[in-house]
């Protein structure tokens, strides 16, 4: 069986509901074990454990959360040459542009010699002012569409021996 590993950060809920809605869609696809964790749930064993990674994190101040970032920093040396062409695939959920996060989130997944089987998925949420930044969020149904269909593919590639 093939593990995904959907790792995630929220810290308003938006990026909580996008892993989970690719979790869900992943999880329909027979063969596929798809775990979903909050990212300082993660160590590098568990990491290492994945046949394909989806990796979620909200861009904050113009690059990748601070968690996820931790979780980059814990993991990333005792990972290295381990994930090499295993399929990834990003989640940014931003308030302007995500393209920071993505950027970032693409480097660490390059240097770890995996493969990015779509462009980021960068979904802005437009919050703007610092009472709509701290604010819960609740996605849109396109949003949480696109990250099934992420997770579903994710999956799916996996179950058929594509990646």
């Amino acid at each position: 069986m093939q593990r995904l590993i959907i790792i995630w950060w929220s810290r308003t809920g938006a990026t909580r509901q996008l892993a989970g809605a690719a979790a869900a869609a992943a999880r329909r696809e027979t063969g596929v074990e798809t775990l979903l964790r909050r990212c300082d749930r993660v160590d590098a064993r568990l990491l290492c454990s994945a046949d394909g990674l989806i990796l979620a994190a909200p861009e904050m101040l113009g690059s990748t959360a601070g968690m996820m970032k931790d979780f980059f920093d814990r993991t990333y040396y005792e990972a290295l040459d381990r994930l090499n062409g295993r399929p990834c695939g990003l989640i940014v959920c931003a308030g302007s542009d995500g393209a920071g996060a993505a950027r970032q989130m693409e480097r660490v997944v390059t240097g770890w010699r995996m493969r990015l089987v779509a462009e980021p998925l960068r979904i802005v949420i437009g919050a703007q002012t610092p009472e709509a930044i701290a604010a819960p969020k609740t996605v849109s149904r396109l949003a949480r569409d696109q990250a099934r269909a992420l997770g579903g593919t994710l999956a799916t590639g996996l179950s058929l021996g594509v990646w």
